[in-house]
């Protein structure tokens, strides 16, 4: 009986505090890009560090690239039905610290490297924020249980796969401002 009440208490939309942390997290993340690549010149945003790393303009364009098909994923694990027996294996902080930590670099996936899909960063741009409306709207709106989801067949949660899609753009935007810091950037 205490197993049943513990899962029902469990199950459910998000508590406020999940709410205000995932949609202050996203609106931190778009901010921050805006003002990370505002005003600079081509120059800037096509310079890379060496020959195999991105650009600004390459990072950027990986965002509007991966996040729709993250975002495709968190709406085919939402369709199924919630299973409050799962128990995710990850956490939320561990969700937050994938964005912080640069130490441990990864190759995305072949689907997602950029390779000219937008014309400019700014098309990027607004594709990257054209999405983010469609995220905003479900992260303040939602009466789903997005705990008692997994994400496909991952060790997260829906919840800590929808803050992993906002922390995997605040890693990206670290990695802008590893690119603006080297010694050959681009002074205009």
């Amino acid at each position: 009986m205490t197993v049943a009440i513990a899962s029902a208490v469990s199950a459910g939309p998000m508590t406020a505090g999940e709410r205000q942390r995932l949609v202050a997290h996203l609106e931190m993340t778009e901010a921050w890009l805006q003002s990370e690549v505002s005003g600079l010149s081509d120059a800037q945003l096509k310079f890379q560090m060496t020959p195999q790393s991105w650009s600004v303009e390459e990072v950027v364009m990986h965002l509007a690239i991966a996040e729709p098909q993250y975002w495709n994923d968190f709406k085919t694990s939402l369709a199924k039905p919630a299973n409050p027996e799962f128990k995710p294996q990850s956490t939320d902080a561990g969700m937050l610290w994938y964005g912080i930590d640069r130490t441990q670099r990864t190759t995305t996936g072949d689907a997602r490297v950029p390779r000219g899909q937008f014309p400019t960063m700014q098309a990027s741009l607004a594709s990257f924020k054209k999405l983010r409306v469609e995220m905003m709207k479900t992260a303040k709106e939602t009466q789903e249980d997005l705990r008692g989801r997994q994400y496909l067949s991952a060790s997260q949660d829906l919840y800590q796969w929808f803050l992993m899609i906002s922390t995997h753009s605040q890693r990206h935007i670290l990695q802008i401002r590893e690119v603006k810091a080297h010694k050959n950037f681009p002074k205009k």
